[in-house]
This record gives C-alpha cells, structure tokens and sequence, in this order.
C-alpha cells in the first residue's frame, strides 16, 4: 500500500503508470483479458468482413457492365432473378441524339459439370455480343473472338470449387470439354470475376450460344439494356429522357444507380445484412463483459489501495484514471492478436469460398474504435462501486 501512496505523490510526468503495474502483476488474469479481447475483436472482424464481401461479391457482375445507362425490367429483383424486357426498347433508346449504342446482354443461372469433380454446380450464364464489348474485363475482350465458335465459352477463374487441373490445361492450351445441362461444350479462355453467395462462378458465351441452352427464350427477351453515349452526354440528361419515352415495363438508370440497387437489394431487403449486423453486436457485448470481469476483479483487489488514496484526498477522476488507463492497455493489446487472426480468418475464407474479403483501413479503424469503446465502457462501470466507496467502511 505504501507503494502507491508514493507512486501517487510524483508529479504527473514522472509517475509510474499504475494501471500497468497493476495488470502485469497478475499475467494469468492479463493474458485472459488479452485472449478474451483478441476473441471479440476477431469475431467483429469476421462479422464485418463477411458482410462487406457478401456485398461486393454480389455485385461483381453489375460493376463490370460496360455502359453508361442501363436498362432492366421493372419486375428485376437481382441478377438471380432479373426478369426480362423487349428487345426493341433498345431500338427506342438509339434514336436519341445522345445515343453511341445499345446492346443487349443476355444472364440466367445455368447447372454446369465441373470438368475436375464431374460434380453438378450452378454457375450464372451471360450471353454478349462478341463484336461489342459488353463488360470492362480485359482477358474477356482478349478473348471475344473466340466466343464466335459455337457451344464456346470463357471461364471464371476465380469460380469457387476444385478447378486447379482445368485451369492449368486451358492455360496451356489443351481443349477442355465439360456438360451444361447435357449439352457439351468447350472452354476456350479463362478471365477472373469471382464468386458470390447467389452463384458459384460464371461463364461467358455469345448470345447465339446462350439461347441455344434456353430454347423457350426469344432473342426478344432482354436481361439488361447497355447503353453507351457520345462523348460529352451528361448521362442524368439521358436517363430522363429515356424514362419519358420508355414505357413502365422497363427501368433505366446510371451504371452507378445500377450497381446501388442490386447492392440496396441485399443489404435492405435480405435479413443478410441484419444478421452480421447482430452478430457485431453481440461480439461487442461478449468483449464488453469479458473486460468488465477482469477489471471489476482488479478493482476489488485493490480497493484498499483505491480507499487510501480516497483519504487522502484523491477524487474519483484520479481513480477513473486509473482504471482506464488498465481499460487503454487491454484494448491495444488484445487488438493485436485480434488482427492478426483475423487477417489468417481472411485469407481462409479467400481460398475456401472465393469471396472476396480483405482488410480495408476504414474496418481496421472501426473495430479498433469499437475496441477501445468497449473496453473504456467497461472500465467505467467497473469503477461505479468504487466511487460510491467510503474509506472509513473499507477499513
């Protein structure tokens, strides 16, 4: 005790930090709190990155249109269920002055064999023309010529399953063969997408290629309108024109109001985002309570120490002080293994799921926030009992 009424009376920048004493002095109690922190943070990490990948993954496709407006049908919900529209609203849409072109792109989930495993998995078919490029990736516009031969296709390399041998030999140039609804068919290249929660990869064809799979489709019935304009067209312009002149079976937006509404879809009406979002919740909660036990038990402990300074004439804020600065250090140690496993969690999910999750600086600066709020939190209620303590009832 006489060790901190010493420690106290040194001036502010010349004193030992009792907080640290404190928690060094139990290193079992220490590495509990360090463990039980790292664990919180992991799990928001796993909550916010999921979700944060959940969103982009679905909207791989979207962003990689290559158009300025984009037409749909008013029943589309997303890609997995887009619904279709006539055709000739295209050829409504290129008699505007503003106009360069309007190309229709063909989408719809297909069962594929894998050529490794043999094994049946769903991947989403899109049908383009190959004379126009319909899509912003380059090794797909490398390849468009070869989508001219019938029953061929490019693959996503980055489709989640077992591809390792398949993609090897169409690198090397040997022909691949594999089944889509018992129809055969080659793939001639291969271009990296990425998988979604919706679908497991996807192929690439031309539109003459794609209604042959879908006999009971029309050419005439259109997934999604890429337009593109002249230069120097404000796109806001056109999008009011075109929603003037189309009727109310299709709806045109900007490319960037597009990708919005297909990810509004999943983060508002799926209870997808609700979930992970509950999930950050109780992480935090698991985290907050965990360091609540170990800082109400140091306070206990120590409360002697904590009455003498008391009568001593040491206010509660000197007290506080003490306890938060315990609360800081629990906070950037357990944040460090929190981190790092949570950056091994990541590459985990990368390689089994091909999703794509990463750290971003704006997740790392918002769960190292939620960390120290929850340990400051719990600092602060574990110090209730102590400000309402009397010295003279602890003696």
């Amino acid at each position: 005790m006489m060790l901190f009424v010493k420690i106290a009376q040194w001036p502010l920048w010349q004193r030992t930090p009792i907080g640290w004493l404190q928690l060094k002095k139990n290193k079992a109690r220490l590495w509990v709190a360090i463990a039980g922190i790292g664990f919180a943070d992991l799990l928001m990490f796993a909550q916010l990155g999921i979700q944060a990948a959940l969103f982009e993954s679905n909207t791989l496709l979207n962003t990689s249109v290559n158009a300025d407006i984009v037409l749909r049908s008013a029943q589309y919900r997303d890609l997995s269920l887009a619904n279709t529209f006539p055709r000739r609203r295209l050829f409504q849409v290129v008699s505007l002055p503003g106009v360069a072109s309007a190309e229709a792109l063909y989408i719809a989930p297909v069962v594929w064999k894998n050529p490794q495993t043999r094994r049946k998995t769903q991947l989403t078919m899109v049908g383009q023309n190959p004379l126009h490029p319909a899509l912003t990736i380059p090794e797909v516009n490398a390849q468009r010529e070869a989508l001219l031969q019938p029953d061929t296709f490019l693959f996503d390399e980055l489709s989640r399953g077992s591809y390792q041998n398949v993609l090897q030999a169409v690198t090397r140039g040997d022909r691949v063969t594999t089944e889509i609804d018992r129809r055969t068919v080659r793939v001639a290249g291969l271009f990296p997408l990425g998988a979604s929660f919706a679908t497991d990869g996807t192929v690439i064809t031309s539109q003459e290629n794609f209604l042959r799979f879908f006999p009971e489709r029309s050419a005439g019935q259109v997934t999604l309108g890429l337009i593109k304009l002249k230069p120097g067209v404000d796109p806001a312009a056109v999008v009011a024109q075109l929603q003037a002149l189309l009727p109310p079976d299709t709806v045109v937006a900007t490319r960037a109001d597009y990708v919005a509404f297909e990810a509004a879809y999943w983060a508002e009406t799926t209870p997808i985002g609700l979930v992970f979002g509950f999930g950050t919740v109780m992480a935090f909660m698991v985290g907050m309570v965990i360091v609540f036990q170990i800082l109400a038990t140091d306070v206990q402990n120590h409360l002697p120490e904590y009455a003498t300074f008391k009568a001593m004439g040491y206010r509660d804020r000197f007290l506080l002080g003490i306890v938060l600065e315990e609360a800081m250090i629990l906070a950037v140690l357990g944040f460090v293994p929190g981190l790092a496993l949570a950056l091994g969690q990541y590459a985990l999910i990368r390689q089994a799921a091909a999703l794509p999750i990463a750290m971003t600086g704006a997740r790392f600066a918002f769960v190292f926030f939620l960390t120290l709020v929850m340990c400051g939190a719990s600092g602060f209620i574990a110090t209730r009992k102590l400000q309402s303590a009397d010295p003279a009832d602890i003696f």
